[in-house]
């Protein structure tokens, strides 16, 4: 009896902290940065103040934990089937349909790139967040290497800081969807020149 109660309080702090993070992330793409306000984002949430600040005691954990929640929505575009370079061909068609789909990942995730440059922990939040997404694709672009699905020559770590960075300019106010499909369109041939040669006539 112990147990599942131990477990069903678990079960309602976990929700309450993804509402917190929801209305949060909500209010930013709204209002941005600084129209986050705690006490409404607790109001919406269905909760006091008091409770907001026992999940999140101070303000940089909330954007924390909203940096986390839209990090997972682009994480979640990464399929775990298919070979390694199909595993990345396919996660920048998913970003693309991402970003289209859900504009508010945008908003939010250029408004906070935006305030960083002028918030140390802010920006120190996003480089985290952006340097976990460094490893999971340069680890997945050296097994694509190691499998042969891609040239061995290829610098897996420049390449994904590459990918990383046009991923993240995608998010920017001043990139216009023309600009966007640009770019990915320039990711998508760049990864498919780097495939061995045998490879890519095949595809064809």
């Amino acid at each position: 009896m112990k147990s599942a109660a131990t477990a069903s309080r678990r079960g309602q702090g976990e929700d309450r902290r993804r509402a917190l993070v929801a209305a949060a992330f909500g209010q930013i793409a709204e209002h941005g940065f600084e129209g986050l306000r705690t006490r409404e984002v607790a109001a919406e949430a269905g909760v006091n103040i008091a409770t907001l600040h026992y999940y999140f005691p101070t303000k940089e954990a909330l954007i924390r934990g909203v940096v986390a929640h839209a990090m997972e929505r682009f994480r979640s575009t990464l399929a775990p089937h298919g070979s390694p370079d199909d595993q990345l061909a396919n996660h920048l068609k998913a970003v693309r349909a991402l970003l289209r789909q859900e504009p508010e990942i945008a908003a939010v995730m250029g408004e906070l790139a935006l305030r960083s440059a002028r918030d140390a922990s802010l920006a120190r939040i996003m480089r985290q967040a952006n340097d976990g997404w460094h490893r999971t694709l340069r680890a997945l672009l050296h097994r694509a290497a190691r499998a042969g699905n891609l040239a061995p020559s290829l610098d897996s770590d420049e390449a994904a800081a590459l990918i990383v960075a046009t991923l993240t300019s995608m998010v920017l106010p001043s990139m216009t969807p023309s600009r966007k499909d640009q770019a990915f369109r320039g990711l998508e041939r760049w990864l498919n020149s780097t495939r061995p040669r045998t490879r890519s006539r095949s595809s064809n």
